[in-house]
């Protein structure tokens, strides 16, 4: 299957999704092209070669410097009929969502957005099965493309690990789109940015999370002494930072952060499945909880049933120690 990965950068630099969205790219098809979007876009397009990819598009024209809906449009609509590929993947982004179900309606199609996982259909002839959460990830359903391509799917982030990737050496090729400024109905605007955060969980390696298991915020500071024992970052369930016992911006889950760590440690988590959504792409996910039948422990690598205010304790000074 010939797939085209339509990448996003920001200030100079590639978005992390984009890598996500490649490492999927590369695990559902058989040929991989992919595409950058703007202008001078060159250093980036250079990156992207490294990676095992048959093509790198540098679709660049001076409309496409700042982003706009009809510019990135267009620009992809003639690249996608000019290359013909089965599939057409995104990252899951603001900017995805803005101007992506338009250039889908292009071709009569829908986009398939968010998806979480992809498998092969043996029914019909290895197509991709896509698999996408409906209410807040409590059902997963499954889409099977239909038709001649193109499909058009945005990929939800965290679902695929972009330390999945292959590296390569691949072809650079300027596609210069023909726009001129009466297809640009709108001004460019600064890109969406969610509130100011103090931390971003997205970008940290190590995070410890708390759950209602710790039963009062006066008992945080345990957990916390975890996190600093592992140059961690704090981070909770919805219903720690519903009552207030850490502020939203710690929160994962499907209201909250999507992250993918190196490890990830659940404390007093039950595993509802609106939390694992957010850290299912964990690369090691550590359980403690007292509960053995807590739905956490069936998707941890690693579980401790046990009291979590006698465990955590014990291992932030055994993981003290060992650092000493």
């Amino acid at each position: 299957m010939k797939i085209l990965t339509v990448l996003e950068h920001q200030n100079g630099r590639l978005h992390r999704m984009s890598w996500e969205t490649l490492a999927a790219a590369q695990q559902i098809g058989t040929e991989v092209d992919a595409a950058l979007i703007g202008n001078g876009i060159g250093a980036l397009a250079q990156e992207i070669a490294s990676k095992k990819v048959a093509r790198v598009y540098a679709v660049e024209h001076a409309l496409l410097e700042h982003y706009t809906a009809d510019g990135y449009t267009a620009a992809v609509e003639a690249l996608v009929r000019k290359t013909n590929p089965a599939l057409v993947l995104f990252p899951h982004t603001y900017q995805t969502r803005d101007y992506a179900p338009k250039l889908a309606t292009r071709f009569d199609r829908s986009l398939i957005s968010d998806a979480i996982a992809a498998r092969a259909d043996v029914h019909i002839g290895g197509s991709p099965v896509f698999v996408r959460q409906f209410f807040q990830g409590k059902l997963n359903g499954d889409i099977r493309l239909e038709g001649p391509g193109p499909h058009f799917v945005s990929l939800q982030a965290g679902a695929w690990r972009a330390d999945a990737l292959e590296s390569g050496s691949a072809v650079i090729e300027t596609f210069t789109p023909e726009l001129n400024a009466s297809q640009i109905r709108q001004a460019p605007e600064a890109p969406f940015r969610e509130s100011a955060r103090a931390v971003d969980l997205t970008a940290a390696e190590i995070i410890v999370s708390v759950g209602r298991g710790i039963g009062d915020k006066d008992k945080i500071p345990v957990v916390e002494e975890l996190a600093r024992a592992l140059g961690a970052e704090l981070a909770a369930s919805r219903p720690i930072c519903d009552a207030g016992w850490l502020p939203m911006e710690r929160q994962v889950g499907s209201s909250g952060q999507t992250v993918s760590p190196k490890m990830y440690v659940a404390v007093g988590i039950s595993g509802a499945i609106q939390h694992l959504v957010g850290m299912k792409g964990s690369k090691t996910i550590v359980a403690i909880n007292k509960d053995a039948n807590a739905p956490i422990f069936e998707v941890a690598d690693y579980g401790i049933v046990g009291d979590l205010f006698e465990v955590v304790p014990a291992l932030a000074e055994e993981i003290r120690k060992a650092k000493a």
